[in-house]
């Protein structure tokens, strides 16, 4: 009995063995195959002039307006829809609207980081960090709105993101506007007068909730 159960081990392992091998000699053409598929999506380069990120900032007297800047980036099109996206963020292009002439431009060099203490770590240190990054994992459609979601990487630290947002595509365009949705800037490392983090500030605190717009404009290759 014991000669009979070897023997049948000894063909299933034999077999399994060979199933193995037909796998691995399948995979080449499978891989080429979805290279291929790949190489024959749509692709759309980003237009950096014609996109922005509308930024709105809170604290205890009032708030403070703004736009980002839009480096460079793309979308992946597949049967009419964003399959893939990535865009890298100019954060040494952080714009106030709402203040002027020496006002606006203290508070760009603080929200930059780049104030007469270079070693603190203040807001988004863009001199360390020039660039953040978003790349796109899915986009969703319901009720003819989209909900896109994605990976944001700020000051070196990635955590997801969620918004909707209408997307418009043709032969020649693709466009993404988000409706207005808020990150919390703390877990991205952006702790400055968080109350969050800090227990002494009283009321001299910025909200950790950062307001934000995107609007991406991208053109095919």
């Amino acid at each position: 009995m014991k000669k009979i159960l070897l023997s049948l081990s000894l063909v299933a392992f034999i077999g399994l063995n060979s199933c193995k091998k037909e796998e691995k000699a399948e995979m080449p053409s499978e891989t080429a195959a979805v290279e291929e598929a790949v190489d024959s999506l749509g692709n759309y380069k980003i237009d950096a002039a014609a996109s922005v990120i509308n930024w709105t900032g809170s604290k205890p007297t009032g708030k403070h307006t703004g736009t980002i800047s839009l480096k460079d980036g793309g979308f992946t099109i597949t049967d009419g829809k964003i399959e893939s996206g990535n865009f890298s963020i100019d954060m040494t292009s952080i714009n106030v609207m709402d203040l002027e002439g020496d006002d606006k431009m203290k508070l760009e060099t603080h929200l930059k980081g780049l104030g007469d203490k270079e070693t603190e770590d203040h807001f988004f240190n863009t001199a360390k960090y020039p660039d953040s990054h978003f790349k796109i994992l899915s986009t969703e459609e319901a009720n003819g709105a989209y909900f896109v979601k994605g990976i944001l990487t700020m000051k070196g630290i990635s955590k997801p993101v969620e918004f909707p947002a209408e997307i418009t595509i043709n032969d020649s365009d693709v466009t993404l506007h988000s409706d207005p949705f808020k990150i919390n800037r703390t877990l991205w490392g952006v702790n400055y007068a968080s109350k969050s983090i800090f227990d002494d500030l009283k009321d001299k605190f910025v909200d950790d909730d950062i307001e934000l717009e995107v609007t991406v404009k991208a053109h095919k290759k």
